[in-house]
């Protein structure tokens, strides 16, 4: 297979400086995916894995964290292209669990071969990262094996929680930050300990992308219930679909008196087609407006949280990068 020429970060200005460690990396997902001899069967599974990558957020967090305390070194780049692989392995069960057909505006890897076949290749990605996880250094590696943990909790609870529209914003954002934010969080806090930057400084990092990573998922809820699927490049109305309550709907719900909301639980669980709908009323009430002032409120945080952090490029890649997260469209 030749390597696929879709280029890392693309449409993310914050990433030109490390455009070449990003195109390092992904050649070290290309390779980790190489397939030969008995296992050539099995390439026809990675072709559209391969060019369906996306603008890899999370390594170019690793990276441009690393480059905030010292230059970048090999274990930058083979922890940035597990990062990447974890957060692939994530998306390939999100799609069978939300019955998803489309990504970054290609046909799912469930609706090519099934679902079967695209969790099989989920925790292969997975079986990858363990691999790779073995050459790492000890803290490293609890760091992200702690992080992976806490992204499949926060997805638990937010199963759990599936129509319960009496889900209070404080919950909804514990959820967030758990099962998103947390994976940025941890993105930043080993790139800041690959660099070998003290322990306040990494915390001042990691808690910087744990609130980008909380504006980026409140964002990313918005798109699926407002956006333009052909700009997105995914399915959108999932999180409607299955029920999952979201920013904008838990404000929307407190606005309204009592019959009033009986009336929106009924269109929140009726069958596929009332999303416009909803979107209006989530309009009219200021609840998408809501949403995004909040996502603003936690970028302006996520940058405040850098203010000890020396002045640098990388610095102001990662600021200009979380302002991105929470006004993309994308």
């Amino acid at each position: 297979m030749n390597m696929p020429k879709n280029i890392p970060g693309k449409g993310l200005p914050s990433f030109r400086r490390i455009d070449r460690p990003l195109r390092q990396v992904r050649r070290r997902i290309y390779e980790s995916l190489e397939i030969g001899g008995t296992r050539a069967e099995l390439a026809s599974f990675f072709g559209p894995l391969q060019a369906g990558s996306g603008k890899m957020l999370r390594p170019g967090m690793v990276l441009l964290a690393g480059e905030c305390f010292g230059t970048l070194t090999e274990a930058h780049l083979q922890v940035s292209a597990m990062v990447e692989m974890l957060h692939h392995a994530t998306l390939l069960h999100d799609d069978v669990l939300d019955e998803g057909c489309q990504r970054r505006g290609i046909p799912t890897a469930n609706c090519l071969w099934g679902n079967e076949s695209a969790v099989l290749l989920g925790d292969f990605l997975l079986s990858q990262v363990f691999r790779m996880a073995a050459e790492l250094d000890a803290p490293v590696a609890k760091v992200l094996a702690q992080t992976a943990a806490r992204v499949c909790e926060g997805e638990l609870r937010q199963t759990v929680h599936q129509r319960n529209w009496q889900l209070t914003e404080a919950q909804y954002l514990e959820i967030i930050t758990q099962k998103s934010a947390s994976f940025f969080g941890g993105c930043c806090r080993l790139g800041a300990m690959l660099s070998h930057a003290d322990e306040d400084r990494t915390e001042a990092v990691a808690r910087f992308g744990l609130l980008a990573g909380i504006a980026f998922q409140i964002t990313d809820d918005l798109l699926d219930m407002a956006g333009d699927q052909s700009h997105v490049g995914k399915t959108l109305h999932r999180d409607l679909a299955k029920d999952k309550p979201t920013l904008a709907v838990i404000h929307l719900l407190r606005t309204l008196d009592a019959a009033r909301r009986v009336q929106v639980h009924a269109l929140l669980e009726a069958p596929d087609g009332t999303g416009r709908e909803l979107a209006v009323l989530l309009d009219g009430a200021g609840s998408l407006r809501y949403a995004r002032q909040q996502a603003a409120q936690y970028v302006a945080q996520a940058i405040q949280a850098l203010a000890e952090i020396p002045a640098s490029p990388a610095k102001e890649a990662l600021i200009e990068t979380a302002r991105f997260m929470a006004n993309r469209t994308a």
